[in-house]
């Protein structure tokens, strides 16, 4: 383990968050102007809500244009090339290094060499060489394949994980657990990983992201998503999920407490697969919890209602994300947060 090297939690620091704009390039080609419009009412969410947001766009002017609603003060766009918008998984993940801030930019192979990706890879390496994340901040860690969805962390040594996909053949040659521990510890200081062998939701591409099913809080509190459908196809993995969960020890030897996330009614695409909807994928930032909805009223308000239970001092700002979730995507699959003073605020004001 690297005590020297803290994995920061989400919650704890969060001045701007990094997107990628829908563009032609992109499978959002079939909904492209349903999409934007998706991005714009999301961006001017964060904006409204205290956060400068970072756009990778293929053309700034007309972005520019497609983002007049927002405020632009509060808008940064960078022209890039990259082959989708989940930038959850390929932007930089934030750690501590002694007392700096470290942007760390692991490899990207499109979800175990599902999708094109190479692109999304140099992604971080682009941004270094624009001086938007400060260069002496960046460190390279693209011999090991981690996406940013994968892990989740207490921001004091716990990391907790899913053993489908960080255990995946296609990503890192199928390392056992006890070698990952290892890894983990070096590269994020993890002293304490949670390995959960269960849980996983139709139609996701990512083999079971931990940001879909289980999240960290504070006070020793993980959120999950629960299915109380006995019909539902997901009741039976997910109720084995909950099983695991309550055996979950803190490094204190104690339980965690557990708040259940109800799961979305079934959402389908045009030829009838069901997506993976989850209220799991929300985005928290030191006082605002983002929180995906799918226009179920019922739904959406039990799961506002419950992330305030790990969360009860923030605000919890609902964001419709029922085009997102065509793309087998959510709230915090299309977003990255950047800790205060990564990214170079001198950027922001060109």
């Amino acid at each position: 383990m690297n005590k020297e090297i803290r994995l920061i939690a989400e919650w704890e620091s969060c001045s701007s968050v990094l997107l990628a704009l829908p563009e032609r390039h992109t499978d959002w080609d079939y909904i492209l102007e349903e999409a934007r419009d998706q991005y714009r009412r999301m961006i001017r969410s964060f904006t409204d809500n205290g956060l400068h947001c970072v756009v990778l766009v293929v053309d700034r002017v007309s972005a520019g244009e497609l983002l007049q609603e927002c405020d632009l003060s509060k808008v940064t766009l960078i022209e890039a090339e990259y082959n989708d918008t989940w930038t959850r998984d390929y932007g930089p993940i934030s750690v501590v290094r002694g007392d700096r801030l470290r942007a760390l930019d692991f490899g990207f192979n499109g979800w175990g060499l599902k999708f094109a990706s190479a692109k999304d890879n140099l992604v971080n390496l682009f941004l270094r060489d624009r001086t938007v994340i400060m260069p002496e901040t960046y460190r390279n860690e693209r011999d090991f394949i981690l996406e940013g969805g994968s892990i989740e962390t207490d921001g004091c040594g716990t990391l907790l994980t899913t053993s489908t996909c960080l255990c995946s053949p296609n990503r890192n040659g199928g390392h056992s657990k006890g070698e990952l521990n290892e890894i983990l510890g070096k590269r994020l200081g993890a002293e304490h990983v949670l390995w959960l062998d269960y849980g996983a939701l139709a139609g996701d591409d990512t083999d079971s992201h931990i940001d879909t099913l289980c999240r960290m809080a504070p006070g020793n509190t993980i959120l999950f998503t629960g299915c109380r459908d006995m019909d539902d196809p997901h009741f039976e993995e997910l109720l084995k999920m909950r099983a695991q969960l309550t055996l979950f020890r803190t490094p204190e030897g104690n339980p965690y407490n557990l708040v259940e996330l109800p799961l979305p009614s079934a959402i389908y695409d045009e030829s009838g697969e069901r997506l993976p909807a989850s209220y799991a994928n929300y985005l928290v930032t030191p006082d605002t919890v983002f929180m995906p909805v799918y226009s179920q009223p019922e739904n959406d308000t039990l799961a506002c209602n419950t992330v305030k239970i790990a969360f009860p001092g923030h605000r919890v700002v609902p964001v419709e994300c029922s085009t997102l979730i065509k793309q087998h995507g959510s709230l915090h699959c299309a977003t990255m947060q950047i800790p205060d003073n990564l990214f170079n605020s001198t950027v922001y004001e060109q």
